[in-house]
């Protein structure tokens, strides 16, 4: 009798010992906060290597406690609409081009200026320094967390018509652009008519006709198959553009002072990854869209472009004033 008693609170020991660890367990796996990340185009692009590594990081510094979920091609919505969701907490992290940016920070149109900056090694100096600190602190402003300063390269022309050489050959052409008054100012500038455009929606435009051409870094030219339906490619470098890691206040402003240094060092590694993935296709993708078949004209003389849209850095002045683009063209950078 005595022995089957102690089997039985043996078994009993044994039972609650082992729910107890499965309750706990569970509340390991309900205690992870999953977190979203949002950008507008494929996995397989710079967006995505920044999106790899910010995973990565973020939940081997938080052990688990994060997890992060990917979301690229647009399917939490167009650029403009994912830092809608930030401000409202439906999206927790976007990586971004700055283009709709301005339109929530307008401080940050200064990025936007034609032949801004004349290197990588520059654009990445001042971002990475005081200025791009301070341009990431305005986020703050307008409901939004700036994490880090990404990017996505020089932008160039692609088009269906005729090889671009000068200003004068943009001229009529319907060319896609950004949500960013800037961008299409400087199109309006050397002739064209710009259409402003969410990303998801352009590869489909340009099969269809509806816009001729396109501008974007060669990045992105090859990570959203534009060579399928462009077949001219023009260098023309004539915008820096970067991109950024966003936060939601919503998720972001709740976090323990440790668990923001996490999220930080990921945007930081993803800054790092992007860049990374950005460089190796400035040495590498334009042979790749020449074998695509696109045809390729370069060593294109700046010099008639920034003439054509110097009306763009005096409208901005005259907006904004001059003090942040003299900081950025006085750099030691």
């Amino acid at each position: 009798m005595t022995i089957r008693f102690a089997r039985r609170t043996l078994a009993t020991a044994i039972g609650t010992a082992t729910t107890l660890a499965l309750a706990g367990l569970a509340f390991q796996a309900q205690a992870a906060t999953e977190v979203s990340v949002g950008y507008a185009i494929s996995s397989d692009s710079h967006y995505g290597a920044g999106s790899r590594a910010f995973k990565e990081t973020l939940e081997d510094l938080s052990d688990g406690a994060f997890t992060v979920t990917d979301h690229p091609s647009g399917s939490l919505g167009g650029e403009r609409a994912m830092i809608e969701g930030l401000q409202i907490g439906t999206v927790d992290i976007v990586i971004t081009s700055s283009g709709p940016l301005g339109n929530f920070v307008p401080e940050t149109y200064v990025l936007d200026l034609p032949f801004l900056f004349t290197s990588y090694e520059q654009a990445r100096c001042v971002l990475d320094g005081e200025i791009g600190q301070e341009l990431l602190d305005k986020m703050g402003d307008h409901d939004l967390v700036g994490l880090s300063w990404s990017e996505n390269g020089f932008r160039h022309i692609t088009n269906s018509q005729k090889a671009i050489d000068t200003p004068e050959d943009v001229r009529g052409l319907k060319i896609r652009t950004m949500e960013n008054r800037i961008h299409q100012q400087a199109f309006e500038g050397l002739g064209a008519s710009p259409t402003p455009m969410a990303m998801p929606e352009l590869f489909t435009a340009l099969q269809q006709g509806t816009v001729d051409g396109q501008e974007n870094p060669i990045t992105v030219i090859v990570a959203a198959n534009l060579y399928e339906v462009q077949d001219q490619l023009s260098l023309t470098g004539h915008v820096y553009s970067p991109a950024i890691v966003l936060g939601s206040p919503v998720l972001i402003d709740g976090l323990s002072e440790e668990e923001r240094e996490w999220f930080n060092e990921a945007a930081q590694a993803a800054t790092e990854a992007t860049r990374a993935e950005v460089s190796r296709l400035e040495e590498e993708g334009v042979a790749f869209l020449q074998e695509q078949g696109m045809t390729v004209t370069d060593n294109i003389d700046p010099a008639p472009f920034q003439e054509a849209v110097e009306a763009v850095h005096a409208d901005f002045i005259e907006q904004y004033g001059d003090e942040m683009l003299e900081r950025i063209r006085n750099s030691s950078c």
